[in-house]
């Protein structure tokens, strides 16, 4: 008996989560990371002349003589290639998503985009790349317009409780739904507030992404349909940054909205760096200590700005300007505390059964570790002072499964519920 031969995939199946400018923005990303590979084996080559003791050029990473304008014929062919690539991509154009007639992206293209721009956001950025993230306040998958009539028109059932969700690393606004729930959705039809999600460029330094979160925040408050009387924000893991930094930048501007801030709501946020982070820094120092190693060391400095932001837990511009991100392991952060007169709120998270020292200093939740996302630390100005009652310990429970966790939406409703009236 012969087996059936399963049908083809259609060709307009295979692409129908691709837009025109993601292959145009392919091709861009594919033709700078062959210029950079050609830049990296022109290095390994300088290293072994070097070391073998013939003369290697002026330039460390580049080389002279017939060897110099060999690599530069290379980087003149790839050139080509790129620009020809365009002549190529029109004939996919017909096959893939036009905006015009799908403008709704897929989920999968979403997850690509929000991972591709933690990776590599910055670069897509100062690239012009069109693929890089702007940052975006959305309610139902839409991007809500900052004018006020406009703002009233789309806005559904606004409230004079806004609760605003930010996103971690590599993550986006949809992903707030996980497991058929989500977090948002609970919290609003349990307290009668108004969800808005927060969609922005996770590859950004922290405090880049806080500025701009103020500044659009600001203007919402300014165009909110109905006066605005409590203002929550809820940060998952890399999220919970980007809302302490927006926070500071609001009150050094004198911006009006930080007065009507009741609560901060961290979920697994890294207030003092994640490991996994500093892992890649050592990986960077050890390749950088031979001279046959160092030019590969160029493909860990790929990472982004807000991936290297997670090794100490950045949110300020000073605790970045003015250094070379991937030179020193040292914790140059400027203290900052809790934002005074607002309520704030830490959920960590372990994979363990049960707390213990094991559990605290190397599980965690797999990205995060307690004392982290506790905000606990050995130096007491770095520390993060929350009341006992404002921190919740989630057991057998990993870092994306807090977006998913009932226990953890429980918590976070009674921090938030309005306690009962004494007469009551």
């Amino acid at each position: 008996m012969t087996t059936p031969t399963p049908p083809k995939t259609p060709r307009r199946a295979v692409l129908r989560h691709v837009r025109p400018t993601d292959l145009r923005s392919a091709a861009q990303l594919a033709s700078q990371a062959t210029q950079g590979v050609i830049n990296i084996t022109e290095g390994v080559h300088q290293s072994v002349l070097r070391r073998l003791g013939f003369s290697a050029g002026a330039s460390a990473g580049q080389a002279s003589g017939l060897t110099g304008q060999i690599y530069r014929g290379i980087r003149g062919v790839a050139h080509i290639v790129g620009h020809g690539l365009d002549g190529a991509l029109a004939l996919l154009l017909p096959l893939v998503d036009d905006p015009a007639t799908h403008p709704d992206a897929s989920p999968e293209r979403e997850a690509v985009l929000a991972a591709l721009n933690g990776v590599l956001g910055d670069r897509l950025q100062s690239f012009g790349n069109p693929l890089a993230q702007r940052m975006e306040l959305r309610q139902g998958g839409q991007v809500l317009p900052l004018a006020p009539a406009a703002l009233k028109a789309q806005l559904t059932q606004p409230s004079p409780h806004l609760l605003l969700l930010a996103h971690g690393l590599c993550m986006s606004d949809t992903q707030w739904q996980r497991s058929g729930h989500d977090h948002g959705a609970f919290w609003a039809q349990a307290l009668g507030c108004t969800p808005v999600y927060l969609r922005y460029n996770s590859g950004l330094h922290t405090s880049t992404n806080g500025h701009e979160l103020a500044r659009q925040l600001e203007q919402l408050v300014a165009a909110w349909p109905v006066p605005l009387q409590r203002i929550t924000l809820v940060g998952h893991s890399m999220g919970g940054l980007v809302a302490r930094s927006a926070v500071q930048s609001a009150r050094a501007a004198g911006q009006r909205w930080p007065a009507l801030l009741r609560e901060l709501v961290f979920l697994g946020t890294p207030h003092h760096g994640a490991p996994l982070e500093r892992a890649g820094h050592g990986v960077d120092l050890l390749l950088a200590s031979s001279p046959h190693t160092l030019p590969f060391a160029k493909l860990g400095k790929i990472r982004s700005a807000g991936i290297t932001d997670l090794r100490h837990g950045h949110v300020l511009d000073a605790d970045w300007q003015g250094r070379d991100r991937f030179a020193s392991p040292d914790d140059h952060r400027t203290p900052l505390p809790l934002p005074e007169g607002v309520a704030c709120f830490a959920v960590a998270a372990t994979l363990a059964s049960r707390r213990g020292l094991l559990a605290d200093r190397l599980l965690g939740d797999g990205l995060v570790p307690l004392n982290s996302a506790l905000g606990q630390h050995d130096e007491p100005a770095r520390r993060l002072v929350f009341a006992r009652e404002s921190q919740y310990l989630a057991y057998r429970t990993g870092h994306l499964d807090l977006l998913s966790s009932p226990e953890v939406a429980a918590q976070v409703l009674a921090w938030l519920r309005p306690a009962p009236d004494a007469g009551a």
